[in-house]
């Protein structure tokens, strides 16, 4: 019976190399693959030692460089090839990271596999923006959702389930249909004065971040000509941030 080394599926965190696990850190060194995508920084490509090979499997909307099913079968050949092989991948595997479907393609193969977690970027960039996703005045629970899953009439959501008032929503790959997002919201219940956040590039050197209401979030993108991984915030937990901001000065110490 062949026996394969295992596949690590590795979460990246949302971009500061500091908030690397201590596991994941460790195994960068001591793979001979690393099969990574298009949100995971540079600085921390660049802890890869020089030997192993560099794989870009990235993705983003209607763009895909390597659809998701060669990548699965990508990492089943290279470990049936005998090599150690991470697939590295921005925040968390399991968080909107399709590490599941990634998972149980190596299982179904006879691949063994370890999940080793990562900050998500939803906790990491509301961190690093001084947002806490909850607070006992603000938000009694988070609700985490993707921007970008489309149906037959638009964006694949429970609008109304989703405005409510006490619970911080956390949106993934919102930005390109943030005008919707931010309509249907409204039309939902959700007050269009309901504090909302951009967080662009979150925890990295270049990180941005915008402050406005709900109903205005669409055209503060747009002035903001944000590129790169942006995160969108709503709630009222983001009225914090001003007050709990300390990244920049952060930045100015070092």
């Amino acid at each position: 019976m062949t026996t394969f080394h295992p596949v690590y599926l590795v979460g990246a965190g949302p971009g500061d190399p500091d908030l690397l696990t201590v596991k994941a850190h460790r195994l960068l060194g001591a793979v001979d693959v690393v099969v990574y995508d298009k949100l995971v920084s540079d600085r921390i490509l660049a802890l890869v030692p020089e030997p192993a090979e560099r794989i870009f499997a990235g993705k983003q909307a209607s763009n895909h460089y390597m659809p998701q099913e060669r990548t699965n079968q990508l990492l089943v050949d290279l470990a049936r090839a005998g090599k150690r092989v991470m697939r590295l991948k921005g925040g968390d595997p399991f968080v909107f990271g399709r590490g599941g479907e990634e998972a149980l393609h190596l299982a179904r193969n006879g691949v063994p596999f370890e999940v080793v977690p990562g900050i998500t970027s939803s906790a990491g960039c509301a961190a690093y923006a001084g947002i806490p996703l909850t607070h006992r005045d603000f938000a009694h629970g988070v609700r985490f959702v993707t921007g970008h899953t489309q149906g037959p009439d638009g964006l694949s959501l429970d609008w109304e389930g989703l405005a409510d008032k006490d619970t911080t929503l956390v949106i993934y790959m919102g930005v390109t249909n943030i005008s919707e997002i931010s309509r249907r919201l409204i039309s939902g219940g959700l007050a269009p004065e309901t504090p909302a956040a951009a967080i662009n590039e979150g925890t990295r050197a270049e990180q941005k971040v915008l402050t406005t209401t709900l109903a205005k979030i669409p055209d503060a993108i747009a002035a903001g000509d944000l590129s790169g991984p942006t995160l969108i915030v709503i709630g009222g937990v983001v009225s914090l941030a001003s007050e709990l901001a300390w990244f920049e000065a952060a930045l100015a110490r070092r």
